[in-house]
């Protein structure tokens, strides 16, 4: 998925954790993290609200 704006690419990954207290672990280590120089959001997906 690329940004709109500058049409750079977005980097957007999904995990699956069978373990829900490992993956807020991970959440919470990772969420602000640097990497390669950029930024990362790390957060729990759900599901679209239509």
């Amino acid at each position: 998925i690329n940004d709109r704006a500058t049409g750079r690419f977005r980097g957007i990954a999904f995990v699956e954790m069978e373990d829900s207290t490992a993956a807020a672990k991970a959440i919470a280590e990772l969420d602000g993290a640097e990497f390669f120089g950029r930024q990362m959001v790390v957060k729990e997906a759900r599901p679209p609200k239509y």
